[in-house]
């Protein structure tokens, strides 16, 4: 599956031909320098995501209730996914038509939707509701969670190779 199955050509070409899409195309190091800032966000996002998973599986930060570790961590998570954006939107702009038939690309968007989605609801609602982690809905949302956002990792690796 690939996006050109469900766009036209001409709206990836356009893609590439925007300011930022050209100007990036025609920078030595832009790419690069965004490309880094874009695995940094990821790996703080994961690495936050991580934490309050492990808490709700019931390990580590027992002194703190689930709910209190994730508020912890959640502006960190929305700060690192907002950056994750907006330095994914002009990685995009370069390369749509390359992305366009890129199978690891389509699966990433996919699993970033149901990632975010899962993460707005239902892992949400395991932070708010177990205050002890380990139970199991606790230790099924937390593996859901770090299943959803490994699969977006791993697809976007998948990209430079397929």
């Amino acid at each position: 599956m690939n996006l050109q199955a469900l766009l036209p050509l001409r709206f990836f070409r356009w893609c590439e031909a925007t300011g930022i899409g050209s100007m990036i195309h025609n920078s030595k190091w832009a790419f690069a320098v965004i490309e880094t800032l874009h695995i940094m966000a990821l790996a703080v996002l994961l690495g936050s995501f991580l934490i309050v998973d492990l808490r709700l599986f019931g390990v580590g930060m027992k002194k703190q209730t689930v709910g209190e570790v994730a508020h912890q961590f959640g502006a960190t998570s929305w700060v690192s996914f907002i950056i994750m954006v907006a330095s994914g939107i002009p990685m995009y702009l370069t390369e749509a038509v390359k992305l366009s038939t890129s199978s690891p690309f389509f699966y990433k968007m996919v699993f970033l939707c149901l990632a975010l989605l899962f993460h707005l609801t239902v892992h949400r609602r395991a932070t708010r509701a177990d205050q002890d982690g380990g139970t199991a809905l606790a230790k099924l949302a937390a593996s859901l969670s770090l299943a959803c956002w490994l699969a977006v990792a791993l697809a976007g690796r998948a990209i430079a190779y397929l």
